[in-house]
C-alpha cells in the first residue's frame, strides 16, 4: 500500500482522529490568521518602541498575566476533566455543578488578582522591571483581568460541546482589534500607552465575548436551570479540590519556571540591560511561535478526546491516536524548525530591524526545547486524563528548581542566551519524563484489563 493510500485508509477508519482534526481546523484557521496579525502587531510595536521600551512592555504584560495565573485554578482543565466524564454518562446535573463551581471560582480569582496587582505594582516596578513608570502601566493593563472573569470555564464548555468555531472567531476578533489600534499608534507616532491600550482592548473583547457565548452555549447543552445545580453534586470534596489545587500548583510551577522568562531577565540583570535582554528574548519567542501556531489548537481539541477514550478504557485506540498525533506534530515542527534554522536571522532583521538581530541565537536555542514540547504536546493532558495530575507536577518542580538555581548562577554572567539554554533543557527533560510515565501507565492498565477478562 502506497503512503498516500495508507493516509486515506487511516482517515476513513479513525473517526476519533477525524473529529480532532476537524475541530482543530477551526482553531487552526483562526490561529493561522491570528498569528499573522500578532506578528504584525509585534513588528509594529517593536519598531515603534525600540528594544528597551519593547522589553519594558513585555515585562509589564508578563507581570500582570503572572499574578492572575498564580491565583488561577486552571479551571478549564477541571471542567473538561469532570464535565467530560459526566456528559459522557449523561449526568448533566453533575456537569452543571462543575461549570457553576468553575465560574464562581474564576470570578473570585479575577477580582482578587486585580486587587493584588494594584498593590504589588510598585514593588514589581522597583525590584523586577526597575522602572518607576511601570507602576501605572501595570495597574492600567491589569484592568483586562476583570473582563476575563469566566474565560476558562467558557472555553472548556465550548470544547466539550464541540463549538470550536465560535472560540476561533472570538480569538480572531481580539487580534483584529489589537492590530488596528497598534497600527494607528505606529503611523501616528504613538507611545507605549497607546500600545498597552491596544492589548488591553483586545483582552477585554476576548473575555467578555467568550464569557457571553460560553454561558449561552451552557443553556443549550445543560439547560437553562444549570446555574441552580447544587454543589453537593460535585465529585468527592477531597478528590475535586485535590485536582484543582494540583492543577493550580502545576500552573504556578509553569509560571515560575517557563512562562516568566522576561521577568527573570529583568530581575537578574541590571536596569537597562534587563530591558534590552527582555526585548531580545521577546522577539525570539515571537519567532518560535511560528512552530507553536498550528499545534496549540490540537491541545484544546485533543484533551477532551483523550479524556473520553480513557473513560472508555480503549487503551489500544488511545495508543494509536497518540502515535498519529505525534507524527502530525513532528512533521510540522521539524519542517518549520529547519526553515528557522536557515532563515531565522534574515526574518528578524527584515521585519523587526537590524537592532533586533541579537535575538537570533536565543531563538535557535529555544527551538530545541519548544520543538520537543511541541511534538509531544499531549504529555500532560494524557496524565490528567489518567487521573495522575501530581506526577507532571513533581517532574516540573524538580526540573524547575534546577533551572532556577542555574539561572542565578549563569544568567548574570551570560545573559539571555543562558536563559534560553536553560529553558530548552527544562523542556527536553521534563517532557521526556512525563511522556515515559504516561506510556507506561497505559501499558500497565491495558495489561491489567486483559488479565481480568
Amino acid at each position: 500500500m502506497s503512503p498516500f493510500s495508507k493516509i486515506i485508509s487511516i482517515w476513513q477508519e479513525d473517526s476519533l482522529l477525524r473529529r480532532i482534526l476537524k475541530n482543530s481546523s477551526y482553531l487552526f484557521s483562526s490561529s493561522t490568521i491570528g498569528m499573522g496579525l500578532a506578528m504584525i502587531q509585534s513588528i509594529l510595536a517593536a519598531r515603534l518602541l525600540g528594544v528597551a521600551e519593547f522589553g519594558l512592555l513585555g515585562m509589564v504584560m508578563a507581570f500582570a498575566s503572572s499574578i492572575y495565573r498564580l491565583l488561577s485554578f486552571r479551571i478549564g482543565e477541571l471542567v473538561v476533566k469532570y464535565g467530560g466524564e459526566y456528559l459522557a454518562n449523561d449526568r448533566k446535573d453533575r456537569a452543571s455543578a462543575i461549570l457553576k463551581a468553575g465560574a464562581f471560582t474564576e470570578t473570585a480569582t479575577s477580582i482578587t488578582a486585580y486587587l493584588l496587582l494594584y498593590l504589588l505594582a510598585p514593588l514589581a516596578s522597583e525590584y523586577i522591571i526597575k522602572d518607576p513608570a511601570a507602576t501605572l502601566f501595570i495597574r492600567y493593563y491589569a484592568l483586562g483581568l476583570l473582563a476575563n472573569f469566566v474565560t476558562g470555564s467558557s472555553a472548556a464548555l465550548l470544547q466539550l460541546s464541540n463549538h470550536f468555531r465560535s472560540q476561533a472567531l472570538i480569538g480572531l476578533g481580539q487580534n483584529i482589534i489589537t492590530l488596528s489600534i497598534i497600527a494607528y499608534a505606529y503611523f501616528s507616532d504613538g507611545d507605549i500607552w497607546l500600545v498597552l491600550t491596544a492589548y488591553l482592548a483586545g483582552k477585554v473583547f476576548f473575555g467578555l465575548s467568550l464569557g457571553f457565548w460560553g454561558l449561552h452555549r451552557a443553556n443549550e447543552l445543560l439547560g437553562r436551570g444549570w446555574m441552580r445545580a447544587r454543589f453537593n453534586l460535585l465529585p468527592p470534596r477531597r478528590e475535586f479540590w485535590s485536582f484543582a489545587f494540583a492543577s493550580n500548583f502545576s500552573g504556578t510551577v509553569n509560571l515560575i519556571t517557563r512562562d516568566s522568562e522576561v521577568l527573570w531577565l529583568g530581575f537578574l540583570l541590571p536596569g537597562e540591560m534587563g530591558k534590552i535582554s527582555a526585548g531580545y528574548y521577546k522577539i525570539a519567542l515571537a519567532l518560535i511561535n511560528l512552530i507553536l501556531m498550528p499545534i496549540n489548537p490540537f491541545i484544546a481539541t485533543t484533551f477532551p478526546e483523550i479524556a473520553r477514550t480513557v473513560g472508555e478504557g480503549a487503551w489500544q485506540k488511545l495508543k494509536t491516536l497518540l502515535k498519529r498525533l505525534t507524527a502530525i506534530s513532528a512533521l510540522w515542527t521539524v519542517s518549520v524548525g529547519v526553515f528557522l534554522l536557515i532563515a531565522g536571522e534574515w526574518l528578524i532583521t527584515l521585519f523587526y530591524g537590524a537592532e533586533y538581530a541579537p535575538a537570533t541565537p536565543a531563538a535557535l536555542i529555544l527551538l530545541i526545547g519548544f520543538g520537543t514540547a511541541n511534538i509531544l504536546y499531549w504529555n500532560r493532558p494524557l496524565l490528567l486524563s489518567l487521573g495522575m495530575p501530581t506526577y507532571p507536577l513533581k517532574v516540573m518542580v524538580l526540573t524547575g528548581i534546577a533551572k532556577i538555581g542555574l539561572s542565578f548562577l549563569l544568567v548574570p554572567q551570560y545573559g539571555y542566551l543562558a536563559q534560553a539554554t536553560l529553558m530548552s533543557a527544562y523542556f527536553v527533560v521534563s517532557v521526556g519524563l512525563i511522556v515515559r510515565k504516561g506510556l507506561r501507565e497505559i501499558n500497565l492498565r491495558a495489561e491489567l484489563e486483559s488479565k481480568q477478562t
